[in-house]
């Protein structure tokens, strides 16, 4: 990947992190003790939460400019497979891109929350939000009353705990295409 220009770079490294927030928004967890919704929007809801906690992780300061890149590339992937998954699903041409604008839509103004609720990076900043993290994700996750209503206060712990875990990992990892999500199960114990 030497000597690539530009996004192509860091393109390859993208579509690894972004198949890493997949396999961790799959945590049968999600769908079986939280009572996620298993559909096409419970699934979205959870890759584009994993993969906003990386291109969060991504915008810190020891990430650079590089980071900057990188996160681009994990956005791109992310809506390179959307268009593909669309396809696959048998929707037409001509409303694939309308449908994967809304889908791009909805994850920026779902990043915009988690990240204010989540606040500055460093927890020497000031503590999140716990509150507006659990009504977001009630609102985001469920978009109805949740079977259980704990579960939203649940997941903003493990989103917490995710989001302090990356942020403690060095940034040379991702750069390689590897990061490690937390096993929601555990980090749901020790949030308890």
């Amino acid at each position: 990947m030497i000597g690539l220009p530009g996004r192509r770079r860091y393109e390859r490294t993208g579509f690894a992190l972004y198949g890493a927030a997949v396999a961790a928004a799959r945590d049968p967890f999600y769908y079986q003790e939280l009572a996620v919704p298993d559909t096409l929007d419970g699934r979205f809801d959870l890759v584009g939460l994993h993969v906003f906690l990386l291109i969060r992780r991504l915008g810190a300061p020891d990430a650079g400019k590089a980071g900057a890149k990188l996160a681009q590339a994990v956005f791109d992937a992310m809506f390179a497979d959307m268009d593909i998954n669309l396809r696959e699903m048998g929707v037409g041409d001509l409303s694939v891109g309308r449908r994967v604008r809304a889908m791009w839509e909805a994850l920026h103004g779902r990043s915009a929350v988690y990240q204010a609720a989540l606040g500055a990076p460093d927890p020497d900043l000031g503590a999140p939000d716990l509150d507006a993290l659990t009504a977001a994700l009630a609102r985001n996750v469920w978009r109805t009353a949740p079977p259980d209503a704990a579960a939203p206060a649940r997941l903003a712990r493990i989103v917490v705990a995710q989001d302090q875990a990356l942020a403690g990992r060095p940034v040379a990892g991702l750069f390689a295409g590897a990061v490690e999500f937390l096993a929601p199960a555990a980090l749901a114990l020790a949030a308890a």
